[in-house]
């Protein structure tokens, strides 16, 4: 009797141990010791209580024009970065600016582009050390766009804070800031060694950050053993992990015709209008179905696996609900969810933008412009190379602009030319980010590619080999780069929890 006892028994033991030590070691598993959830939810009450501080913050910093892609404004961009640079010293950071040399205007001149911050908390050689990646600079704004309130006014309506550069990229900056604050605040040891670099030129294609990284990948990246970007948003009410980004190259088409504008009344059907060749140019470029009609452009495509078709399954995107959010009564996909969502992500796509020399203003005017730009871009995906892009473009105008046998001059440009980024989801990045998600959110993130383009992200992967991540804060229909840009305060402060509680979650995967 004893001996069947105790052969029951240690059955019972070892099957006991054998679950717990899988429950503990599964990467979907909670990670939070009891003591380890007291520390979060100090963390978490500390974030809570300073949530009006940390609003008054982003308030100051969103006054701050910041407009990169203005050069006059780059005035405003340094002082956002010395803002930025004067906060991390009062944490306790040392800052230093790098140098990115300078940039040659269209109008030939050269002026001095505003520096990179390179900055870190102490260091513990025990510990991981993460890499923030984020810019302080913004799109350009103004009432006249038809922004409800003052772009540079933040304003909270409901719960939404609305200004330029609320959640594109002032508002994750700070919320990592303020993550790392609450450590401090609660005199808790920062679980990882933490280091950012913040630029202000982001939105223009971050000019000389390329070359900086691999200036300083043997000395400020030696040490670093994964980078963070919080730069983009969640696709739908629910928080998300991003994995890939498209690229992005940016066309110039400029046709220049006759020496002066004309009076169509005066020379109208007699010449051939440069406006009317550009028009023909942009027709040919895609047609109603979103089709790109520039010949072997997406022949490079990388096709679509089954292991990728079944990350869409878990994502609960609303098609009626973005319709709302758009304010357009179908998409070019039609009812299929997963077809827009691939549109969105995974497919290129060719967008116009805008004509340059047209008359534009209110009322009317019967000029002929004698020189017009029409502006384009096109979104690319793996495998997709930014240069042959390029080549394809410029041959297919050619051709088209060759059959109108028009007199006037084209050339066609680009610019940007930035690459598209995959990561691999099964690094540990991906999965602190998902435990970090569960313990602040209480579900389980969706993993999300991004329809826009953060040249950095593969920058960094190919040139530093470091591990990179996408962890999102923005809301889905928070409209970075549009009218009424916003954050709601629920993001802005649960992101800044989740960045907390990340910065732990990592410490126990490296």
């Amino acid at each position: 009797m004893d001996t069947l006892f105790v052969g029951i028994m240690t059955k019972f033991i070892v099957v006991a141990f054998l679950l717990l030590h899988t429950s503990a070691s599964s990467p979907s598993s909670s990670s939070s010791s009891p003591g380890a959830a007291g520390m979060l939810k100090q963390l978490f009450q500390y974030i809570d209580d300073h949530q009006n501080q940390f609003v008054q913050r982003l308030r100051e910093w969103v006054t701050v024009q910041s407009n990169s892609g203005d050069h006059t404004k780059w005035g405003e961009v340094e002082r956002i970065l010395n803002m930025t640079a004067v906060r991390i010293q009062e944490m306790g950071g040392t800052v230093d600016f790098a140098d990115v040399g300078t940039h040659q205007l269209p109008s030939g001149e050269t002026v001095p582009l505003p520096p990179v911050i390179l900055a870190e908390f102490e260091r513990d050689p025990k510990k991981a050390t993460l890499c923030i990646y984020g810019h302080v600079d913004v799109q350009p704004a103004k009432m006249a766009d038809g922004w409800t309130t003052d772009p540079f006014n933040l304003t909270e309506i409901k719960g939404n804070l609305y200004g330029r550069g609320a959640t594109d990229n002032k508002g994750p900056v700070l919320a990592w800031l303020h993550a790392v604050e609450s450590y401090q605040a609660t005199e808790k040891e920062i679980p990882v060694n933490i280091k950012l670099i913040i630029e202000g030129l982001e939105e223009v294609g971050s000019y000389g950050l390329l070359e900086l990284t691999r200036k300083i990948n043997d000395s400020f990246f030696a040490d670093v053993d994964f980078i963070v970007i919080s730069d983009n948003v969640w696709a739908t009410r629910n928080p998300a992990l991003t994995y890939g980004t498209r690229g992005s190259s940016y066309f110039f088409v400029e046709v220049d015709g006759p020496k002066l504008d004309f009076h169509s009344g005066v020379y109208g059907g007699s010449i051939q209008e440069p406006m009317s060749d550009l028009i023909a140019l942009l027709g040919d470029l895609l047609d109603h179905t979103g089709k790109i009609l520039v010949p072997g452009v997406t022949d490079d495509v990388a096709p679509l696996t089954e292991d990728e078709r079944k990350l869409y399954d878990n994502i609960s995107f609303d098609l009626e609900e973005m319709k709302s959010v758009a304010g357009v009564k179908h998409f070019l996909q039609d009812t299929k969810v997963l077809e827009v969502l691939m549109a969105r992500w995974r497919n290129p796509s060719l967008s116009i933008h805008g004509i340059q020399g047209a008359f534009s203003e209110p009322g009317t005017k019967t000029v002929i412009p004698k020189q017009v730009t029409g502006k384009f871009s096109i979104r690319q995906v793996p495998n997709m190379d930014p240069p042959d892009v390029e080549r394809k473009v410029k041959e297919h105008l050619l051709q088209v602009f060759s059959t109108l046998k028009s007199p006037n001059r084209l050339r066609v440009t680009a610019t940007v030319g930035a690459k598209p980024w995959v990561a691999n989801l099964k690094d540990p990045q991906y999965v602190a980010g998902q435990r970090a998600v569960r313990e602040v959110f209480g579900v389980e993130p969706e993993l999300i590619r991004e329809g826009s383009t953060i040249p950095i992200a593969q920058n960094f992967q190919e040139e530093t080999g470091k591990s990179v991540m996408m962890l999102p804060i923005g809301g889905h229909d928070d409209g970075e780069h549009s009218q009424n840009e916003k954050i709601s305060r629920y993001n802005y402060i649960e992101g800044t929890k989740l960045f907390a509680a990340y910065m732990y979650e990592l410490s126990l995967v490296k």
